[in-house]
């Protein structure tokens, strides 16, 4: 695999955005220094530097037991944070949506290795917490108010490779998007007058996103990913189909923390039925896959000038992994998510 120079910061001293596939993650993402243009050439206006530039930041608990999904969106015109927790056992699904107009009471870290995003809201504080420690990594996340208290961290192991990319977004754009799946967690959750030891989950992972950039402003993409002990091997795989795809793209799986490049991954599925079963298969043909959803968290909402049209489905894949030395891995009912979004921001 072939890794562009791993920049620091993101954005040079003269405006200049490094473009590329980085070894590991990129500790400051200064996003608003960079040389920001309109469509003709000229320099952006101050109002388009602040309202233009978006950011998120995701963290999910992928188990047998339980699967949650927390997020932190700024897409300066409004802040939305999210939290979900399903049961399959039980079926029981739990949602939470909080929006703030012009992103109140939410503040971002930009930095997927060190800082704080923190989001406050009424009763509820939610924190995602990124910390470097020696050569092993954190990333936490906190969530206290809603009914329920939720501790989680997620552990980068020494030499862990995160997949960690920069790329050309339209004529003027660009995004930074820092993927971490394969990992272990640990923490607790207490709800519904129940609590759990997250690390005692059968066949528990933690999945995490950090994107940021100057996006397009109207999109539409697909996403999936799981996190798993399989085969005795710690395994993870994120693959999208509609974004960060300019030069290198972002789909990989990671095998005992060590990345595996996929080429572009199709989705198929039903539009007007997405509990469905949805396919997925890559063009290097190491990834052949099937899901069958049992759970969905949506958000939808058109304000004209935002808009967005969210689906993120939970439920279970099958299929194979063939790795580069042509071992197989087979998935039979690993739990996981798949997402449909259309976001104008």
């Amino acid at each position: 695999m072939n890794f562009d120079p791993l920049p620091e910061p993101l954005v040079g001293p003269r405006g200049q955005v490094r473009l590329g596939l980085f070894p590991d993650s990129v500790t400051t993402i200064n996003g608003r220094a960079c040389d920001y243009r309109t469509p003709m050439g000229s320099p952006a206006s101050r109002r388009a530097r602040h309202f233009h530039y978006k950011q998120f930041q995701y963290l999910g608990v992928i188990s047998d037991d339980l699967l949650i999904g927390c997020a932190l969106a700024d897409t300066a015109y409004l802040g939305v944070a999210f939290l979900y927790i399903y049961e399959p056992a039980t079926g029981t699904l739990e949602e939470h949506t909080w929006r703030a107009p012009l992103g109140r009471g939410l503040c971002m870290s930009d930095s997927p290795v060190n800082g704080e995003s923190r989001f406050r809201r009424g009763g509820t504080d939610i924190v995602l917490g990124y910390l470097a420690d020696g050569s092993t990594r954190e990333k936490s996340l906190t969530v206290r108010g809603a009914g329920l208290e939720l501790d989680v961290v997620l552990e980068e192991p020494e030499g862990y490779q995160p997949m960690s990319l920069c790329t050309r977004t339209g004529v003027n754009g660009w995004v930074y998007a820092n993927k971490v799946a394969g990992v272990g967690l640990r923490g607790r959750l207490r709800w519904r007058g129940r609590e759990w030891s997250l690390a005692d989950l059968a066949n528990v992972g933690g999945h995490h996103d950090f994107s940021a950039g100057y996006m397009r402003r109207e999109t539409f993409w697909n996403w999936a990913c799981f996190s798993a002990c399989i085969d005795g091997h710690r395994v993870g795989l994120n693959v999208s189909c509609g974004v960060n795809e300019t030069s290198v793209n972002e789909n990989c799986l990671w095998l005992d923390g060590r990345l595996i490049k996929l080429d572009g991954v199709s989705f198929e599925y039903q539009r007007d039925d997405l509990m469905a079963p949805w396919r997925m298969r890559s063009r290097c043909g190491r990834l052949q896959l099937s899901f069958e959803p049992r759970g969905e968290h949506r958000e939808r909402l058109n304000l004209g000038l935002f808009a967005s049209n969210f689906h993120q489905l939970f439920g279970v894949f099958h299929g194979e992994l063939r790795l580069p030395d042509g071992t197989t891995l087979s998935l039979s009912g690993q739990p996981g998510f798949v997402e449909e979004q259309y976001a104008k921001w």
